[in-house]
């Protein structure tokens, strides 16, 4: 029996008109219909990713209610993917039904002001306490803080190494002592990102993802997945912003101007490259563990979302100058298509900086895709309570 065959045979005995919203994910998730590359008994079925394209059609065919995947971004992306590949049998147990259903928001607690494009260099402390860890430091640019119940968070247990050699990765309670979040205003009004602060925050030794010490290795799962999740996300042939742009052409002719058409045509082919190395990149996925190509997508996203909202932008004029988000709103997810060309055009610049800003992706495409020479890196054996700060 196919996937398309036994995501009938589960509509068949759960009606998605006459059963809850909440119930009917859980169920769908028991069912193994959730993510079917997952194993069973976690959402899945253990066959190929490629097979869920069929099961999401023949549920979304039948108005059944999906897990709002923009809201739960983060934890479907990068926190489900890291606990897959470095939870013990119960963290799994515990955390991915709840991230899936959404009935748990996720965040992720990485970057902070002094460590964002040299993430290894991050001064968060854990400091082992009986069977848990306090945890001090500041964290920055956490997208959906304010509405999240878990975080991963990649800490400093050992400053008498290397920087990648003394890091630690962990879940944290958002709602537990000690955590404060702040909203971070945007160049475009809202603020959809957040500073968090932890303050003598306990976390049991439990919550720990992978060995004391292994840190970086565990969170290369959480950036690769990152990326992928970011650059090569699956959309339909003239989705996303060329959609838009391409539209605007088609129905007000009267905005067109000399040079405007070649512009369109190059990024819209752009734009459709990038849509099938997306594909291929989630193939890659399907069979195993994202590698560093996952950076050149990304990569080429951010550019052409900033191009391309340009461009939407000179073909409107002045009419491209309207902005409707000086609301001071607390978003819980972004959202390019519902919104005006100057949001468009403000948002699309934090595509740059978002999962890793351009300059250091540009330097793992070069050192780990293309095979050049690596910078020279003179903090790499120095021990990290050793560096100048």
């Amino acid at each position: 029996m196919g996937t398309a065959d036994l995501a009938r045979e589960f509509l068949a005995e759960h009606d998605p008109a006459a059963t809850a919203p909440l119930e009917f994910l859980r169920a769908r998730f028991d069912a193994g219909l959730a993510w079917v590359q997952y194993p069973p008994g976690l959402g899945g079925l253990g066959l190929p990713r490629a097979e869920q394209a069929a099961v999401d059609r023949v549920f979304a065919e039948a108005g059944a209610p999906d897990n709002n995947p923009r809201r739960i971004g983060i934890g479907l992306g990068m926190a489900a993917p890291t606990i897959l590949g470095h939870g013990t049998d119960e963290q799994q147990r515990r955390w991915l039904r709840p991230l899936w259903t959404g009935e748990e928001v996720w965040c992720q607690l990485f970057s902070e002001p002094g460590a964002g494009s040299d993430l290894a260099g991050l001064a968060t402390r854990a400091v082992r306490e009986g069977d848990g860890w306090v945890v001090d430091g500041q964290k920055v640019w956490t997208s959906m803080a304010h509405e999240a119940r878990w975080a991963i968070l990649l800490a400093r247990t050992d400053p008498a190494v290397p920087k990648h050699q003394g890091l630690t990765f962990f879940v944290v309670d958002m709602t537990g002592p000690g955590v404060e979040v702040r909203p971070l205003r945007q160049i475009t009004g809202e603020a959809e990102f957040n500073e968090v602060f932890l303050t003598g925050v306990r976390i049991p030794d439990a919550d720990r993802l992978g060995a004391v010490g292994a840190g970086w290795a565990v969170a290369q799962t959480t950036l690769m997945n990152e990326r992928v999740s970011i650059g090569g996300a699956a959309i339909p042939r003239e989705g996303g912003l060329i959609g838009i742009v391409a539209g605007l052409w088609r129905e007000r002719p009267e905005l067109r101007s000399p040079g405007s058409h070649d512009e369109l045509l190059r990024l819209w082919v752009e734009a459709e490259a990038a849509r099938l190395t997306g594909t291929r990149l989630r193939q890659q996925l399907a069979a195993g563990r994202p590698g560093p190509e996952g950076s050149a997508a990304k990569l080429l996203f951010a550019r052409l979302n900033q191009e391309i909202s340009a461009l939407e932008l000179d073909l409107l004029g002045e009419e491209g100058l309207r902005h409707d988000a000086w609301t001071m709103a607390r978003p819980s997810s972004v959202d390019f298509a519902g919104r005006t060309a100057g949001y468009r055009y403000l948002r699309a610049k934090g595509n740059s900086i978002e999962g890793g800003t351009s300059e250091i992706l540009r330097n793992i495409v070069a050192e780990r895709v293309l095979g050049l020479p690596p910078e020279q890196r003179a903090d790499k054996d120095v021990a990290w309570k050793d560096l100048p700060k």
